[in-house]
């Protein structure tokens, strides 16, 4: 008997609902997750609309929606949720990463350090 696998990435039930309603106006197939190198603290975190995955993506399905993320960006995201915050400045999607261990002080750049192995 197998073990499910773990997902990659969790989305909280805004951040699912926030997907669903982008990928039905957007009209492409999926909602591709991913970090960049840049901003003061090293990386950011990026989303693009995709029409399908790459041979690599990671393909995340979690609360009826479906994600991908991409294959360079995954080790530096396991673990992490997706949330969806709106407050009377912003309305924006968040990540809670295990995997960051500092951000700039605005918060639009994270640093990260990809995820190890557990013994």
């Amino acid at each position: 008997m197998s073990r499910p696998r773990p997902k990659a990435v969790t989305l909280t039930d805004a951040a699912a609902e926030r997907v669903k309603a982008l990928m039905e106006r957007s009209g492409k197939g999926y909602l591709r997750v991913g970090v960049k190198n840049g901003g003061c603290a090293g990386m950011e975190y990026v989303m693009d609309y995709v029409e399908a995955p790459e041979p690599l993506d990671e393909r995340v399905e979690d609360k009826g929606v479906e994600i991908v993320i991409e294959s360079k960006a995954l080790l530096f995201l396991l673990g992490a949720q997706i949330d969806y915050e709106t407050t009377a400045l912003h309305s924006k999607f968040v990540f809670r990463n295990p995997n960051e261990t500092d951000a700039c002080g605005c918060g639009e750049s994270v640093t990260l350090v990809p995820a190890q192995l557990q013994e």
